[in-house]
């Protein structure tokens, strides 16, 4: 253990980033040991070297024209020549030499690079060498402003931690030689982002620490569902639903992001975020014609031919599964599309990706042009519609019965 602590600590005194891993051994003898430090400060040497001819790359490049000129010079470069690095450069070699870790950190965004303060945040201030003038949990009023010891009422909000500590110092240098004001963060409440439609708590919610789309969803208890004909359906219209930050609507694709993991589409919430997922409202399929159980299917943004034929009890005994029609669109200018439904069971042909609004059509006998049966699609639509609304708004005729209870 002293053995590694030691080849450690020189390293470590030298700036280098090591990540590594240390295995026990069997005990070595003195020369092994003499061994493994001359090689442990050869290391150390070659890797100075290779960083100091990165620093005079970096910073005396060559050029093809300098090489074709004098071929020898640039091979070796004359004592002249050689530049000595700046300090930052210096370090900037080492760092990519020694550093042995390839994933970089994730950038943060404006509003992290540059935190203020605002009302409700909480801080801790004190004193350096004064432990008797510490003062924990002061909260920016809803003004912004702050006081401590004999600076009173100083202007927090809008204000980063190290401006609010220049700002506490200089108001203290009227009344201290030296006042050095330190200031720890212990809640931030001044930040915020907007959650609301069809999740399980809507409101607004603290942006205490940096969040993603999916925390923020999770953190309002998800997406609602609900129940239609036994299955459980989103009432969120994902196709619809948007983030607007800074009075603009930011590109993401919430589809993507819940249905297919595409977690590029994760963005991080920013302070004043506004996510509004829309009710799935409207969205319907209409399946007519031969099916079991005609009528109206909830839309998801996977539903297909056959599995919405299947949730309305599948195909009558005489349907014709050859040709099922698909209407999109108005009645008087509609777009029709021909699914072969044995082609899809086989595997022959992929299944047909439905829209909201869509209308399903099994006709009863062999058809070859779509004229054919439009007339008859759009006739069982509206006398299906019709009845639909009917049942829904009119009550019975009857009211009352006719033979009187006894």
């Amino acid at each position: 253990v002293s053995e590694v602590r030691s080849h450690l600590e020189t390293l470590r005194h030298a700036g280098c980033n090591l990540v590594g891993a240390v295995l026990n051994h069997e005990p070595s003898s003195f020369v092994r040991r003499q061994f493994s430090r001359f090689a442990a400060i050869a290391v150390l040497g070659f890797l100075g070297l290779q960083s100091a001819m990165a620093g005079d790359r970096a910073v005396n490049p060559i050029t093809p024209h300098q090489i074709n000129e004098h071929p020898n010079r640039a091979l070796k470069p004359l004592p002249s020549e050689i530049i000595q690095p700046t300090p930052a450069a210096t370090t900037q070699s080492q760092i990519e030499t020694f550093s042995f870790s390839t994933n970089a950190p994730a950038p943060r965004s404006q509003w992290q690079q540059h935190l203020t303060l605002g009302p409700g945040d909480v801080l801790n201030l004190g004193f350096y060498g004064e432990t008797n003038l510490a003062k924990a949990d002061v909260v920016i009023g809803m003004d912004g402003r702050i006081s401590y010891l004999q600076a009173q009422d100083i202007v927090a909000a809008g204000l980063t931690i190290d401006e609010l500590r220049i700002r506490l110092n200089d108001q203290l240098k009227k009344f201290y030689r030296t006042p050095r004001v330190i200031v720890s963060p212990v809640a931030f409440h001044s930040k915020k982002y907007f959650v609301l439609g069809k999740v399980g708590q809507r409101g607004v919610y603290e942006l205490d620490r940096p969040i993603t789309i999916l925390e923020a969803v999770s953190r309002a208890r998800g997406l609602e569902t609900g129940i239609l004909n036994r299955n459980a359906v989103d009432l969120a219209d994902l196709g619809r639903s948007f983030l607007i930050r800074g009075g603009q609507r930011v590109p993401v694709d919430f589809e993507k992001l819940f249905f297919q993991g595409d977690f590029s589409q994760n963005l991080y919430i920013e302070p004043n975020d506004y996510l509004y997922f829309p009710p799935a409202n409207l969205q319907e399929i209409y399946v007519l014609g031969e099916v079991r159980a005609p009528g109206i299917t909830a839309f998801t943004p996977k539903l297909t031919v056959m599995r919405a034929i299947a949730d309305r009890g599948g195909f009558n005994e005489p349907a014709f599964r050859d040709h099922v029609l698909v209407v999109r669109g108005s009645l008087t200018h509609p777009q029709t599309f021909i699914v072969n439904s044995w082609a899809v069971l086989d595997a022959r042909q992929a299944d047909f990706k439905l829209q909201s609004r869509d209308i399903i059509y099994v006709a009863r006998r062999p058809w070859h042009r779509v004229e054919e049966l439009l007339d008859t699609a759009a006739i069982a639509f509206l006398q299906s519609a019709v009845t639909s609304w009917a049942g829904a708004n009119i009550g019975p005729i009857i009211g009352k019965p006719f033979v009187p209870s006894l």
